[in-house]
């Protein structure tokens, strides 16, 4: 079973429509690691700005996971968009509490933002360990 109150936002990220957004309580915190960096953000107005430059544009999941937890859900997914005409992905997991509809807490691990040129550079790295796979196994 999904929490609505969850959908809503990931209809908000897909959309790049934060500044709209109404899922957090006024006093809910956010507590994000990025990379080399953590931070947190308390309330639903500085939530919904940092977020609004997290998903400024409308966005697809490539991979979605959903767990429900007793206090909320989980939430880990691979999102791409594009930027300014530029390919971009991230890789993000939340750890979402929700209380009476709103979100109280978000604990979010982000994998930073990954530019097309990286994507390719993270790509041939992977074809390069899958091919080194198979002739270790052939």
């Amino acid at each position: 079973m999904t929490n609505s109150t969850v959908d809503d936002f990931l209809d908000a990220i897909v959309r790049g429509a934060m500044a709209s957004c109404t899922v957090w309580s006024p006093h809910a915190v956010l507590d994000a690691t990025v990379p080399d960096w953590r931070f947190h953000k308390r309330g639903l107005a500085a939530i919904r700005a940092e977020y609004s430059t997290w998903f400024a544009d409308p966005a697809e999941f490539k991979e979605l996971t959903r767990l429900p937890t007793q206090h909320g859900e989980v939430v880990r997914y691979l999102l791409t968009w594009v930027e300014n005409g530029v390919p971009h992905a991230a890789h993000h997991m939340h750890d979402l509490t929700v209380n009476n509809g709103q979100i109280t807490s978000d604990t979010v691990m982000c994998g930073g933002r990954w530019p097309a040129k990286l994507l390719a550079e993270m790509q041939a790295a992977q074809d390069a360990e899958d091919a080194e796979d198979a002739q270790a196994d052939g």
